[in-house]
């Protein structure tokens, strides 16, 4: 991609013939120069879903009735901030049990998110309302697609981290190998450990509030998380990794196919999950 900012006409005639990807997509599909947010929780995150139209329908209710806007949308991506859906294929198979939340501005909002879910075919998985056994100050509202992700809508008091996405779970098979491969790329992905268990961890993530949990269970599938960082952070995170024995799913480098400056490095976490760290150079 040049280095003038594209419109959203041409980032979907990109999208479409494969030369731009879904993940940098949901970061650019904007006709006017994009300023990512340092301080936002995940640079992005992308969910492959079955049936992107229905699905797509689903979530634009969900997502207005918190006051989170749609930035993009294709025929094979939908994009709100820095969450994304891309229509998956038989190399890419849809995401199962993730947990996200979203950020909910009063409780009012919650109660309408967990109604337009229920509207929209999804499985009420808990209906909104106070949650003290999490903190005082946490209502909130959960909702289940058929692929078995749970999504969150939640309002707390006081500051909340920046971006659509509040926090992440993700479904582990070895709490401890996860946690172990976390703090191994957690200088470089902006990641602190905040608590261990024999059945959960959780790292908070950049300067924000937001938290990535791995909990023990039937493990998450096809998730793709990205964490931004400069390109030492994204070379040393490759390294770091692979030192550790974990696999490669991209080495350091340029991708001027999503657009100029783009650095990145992918690897899988135990479960196979592609996590990236990334610099835009924007």
């Amino acid at each position: 991609m040049s280095g003038k900012s594209k419109t959203g006409h041409e980032l979907n005639e990109l999208l479409e013939r494969g030369e731009i990807s879904p993940e940098a997509y949901a970061e650019y599909a904007d006709s006017t120069p994009h300023t990512r947010v340092e301080s936002a929780m995940f640079d992005h995150l992308t969910l492959r879903v079955g049936d992107l139209e229905t699905v797509d329908a689903a979530f634009t209710a969900m997502l207005a009735a918190l006051e989170i806007e749609q930035t993009a949308s294709t025929p094979s991506l939908s994009v709100w901030g820095n969450f994304a859906l891309t229509q998956s294929d038989d190399a890419h198979p849809i995401a199962r049990r993730a947990h996200i939340a979203f950020v909910a501005p009063t409780p009012a909002h919650v109660e309408r998110f967990w109604q337009a879910g229920i509207d929209a075919g999804f499985t009420d998985n808990g209906t909104a309302g106070p949650r003290p056994d999490y903190a005082d100050d946490y209502y909130a509202a959960f909702l289940q697609d058929p692929a078995g992700n749970n999504f969150e809508a939640v309002y707390r008091d006081g500051a909340r981290p920046k971006g659509s996405i509040d926090h992440v779970g993700l479904r582990v098979h070895d709490v401890e190998a996860s946690a172990a491969f976390y703090s191994t790329i957690a200088a470089t992905a902006g990641l602190t450990l905040r608590r261990q268990a024999s059945d959960r961890a959780s790292f908070t993530v950049g300067r924000s509030e937001g938290v990535l949990s791995v909990v023990a269970g039937e493990p998450t599938e096809n998730v793709h998380i990205a964490f931004s960082g400069n390109d030492d952070d994204v070379r040393r995170f490759h390294a770091d990794a692979t030192a550790a024995g974990y696999r490669s799913n991209g080495e350091p480098g340029e991708r001027a196919r999503y657009h100029d400056g783009y650095y990145a490095a992918y690897v899988l976490d135990p479960d196979g999950n592609n996590i990236e760290v990334v610099n835009h150079h924007r």
